[in-house]
């Protein structure tokens, strides 16, 4: 049999106190006073003492790569000034380039081929680019009359130097010799290769006027014709040379 309960303030005494010490703190307040007390005393905890060490780190880490960034760009503007090498990029940049006989300016980034300088920026669109690797020769200019392949170049290291492409090759309206005998001589099936065949041709007239056949098979080893037209090529270019009659064809 359980014992009598009781109501946790019977008499009423609480209120009773309350009225007679208006001032006093209740139970509850003490209560609550005494646990602010308890985390005051306790002051930094663990965690926070992590969370502050980790920002802390960080915020150390940040500092010294910004001091270092800036140490290293102090000491690349103080290398330039000193050897004179100027910098370029990696934003566009006004390039001026000497193309079929004309100075043009373009914007373009440090990294662009002098193959896409002609194709996107010039819209010289006759020099094809077929692997863009160097490994076809289809992409051939003349760079101070020397075949070059466009797509390994960068238009940075064509400054300074005159560049010719198929379009320089026609003056006044007139096409030049070589581009005529390839006409004639049907020198060309689906055309891709056949700009950086007709420049390697006519760089090689120009450097020896009266060449052999095996001459201008030299010239063009590097060009890929993957149609085959190599003896129709031959033909045209010994015709351009004003050679009538191919050598005796070699046997394997």
């Amino acid at each position: 049999m359980s014992g009598p309960k009781y109501p946790s303030d019977p008499s009423g005494l609480s209120a009773l106190r309350d009225q007679n010490n208006p001032g006093s703190p209740s139970p509850q307040d003490s209560d609550i006073h005494q646990s602010a007390e308890n985390k005051t005393s306790k002051g930094i905890t663990r965690r926070g003492f992590l969370k502050g060490a980790g920002v802390t780190a960080a915020g150390t880490a940040l500092l010294e790569g910004v001091q270092v960034f800036s140490r290293e760009a102090a000491a690349a503007t103080r290398d330039e000034q000193q050897s004179g090498v100027k910098k370029f990029g990696p934003g566009p940049m006004p390039v001026t380039l000497h193309v079929n006989g004309h100075e043009q300016t373009i914007r373009i980034e440090p990294r662009t081929t002098l193959a896409d300088a002609l194709r996107v920026h010039m819209g010289l669109t006759g020099t094809k680019v077929v692997c863009d690797r160097g490994s076809c020769s289809g992409c051939t200019v003349l760079l101070d009359k020397t075949p070059v392949n466009s797509c390994m170049l960068l238009a940075m290291d064509a400054v300074g130097h005159r560049v010719t492409t198929i379009e320089g090759l026609t003056k006044n309206g007139e096409m030049h010799p070589m581009q005529a005998a390839f006409i004639k001589h049907d020198a060309m099936q689906c055309g891709f290769c056949t700009p950086g065949m007709v420049m390697a041709c006519s760089a090689l007239l120009e450097q020896n006027p009266k060449p052999t056949e095996e001459d201008v098979r030299q010239a063009v080893s590097g060009n890929l014709c993957r149609c085959g037209t190599y003896p129709r090529i031959f033909a045209a270019t010994l015709e351009a040379a004003g050679v009538s009659s191919l050598e005796p064809t070699r046997t394997a």
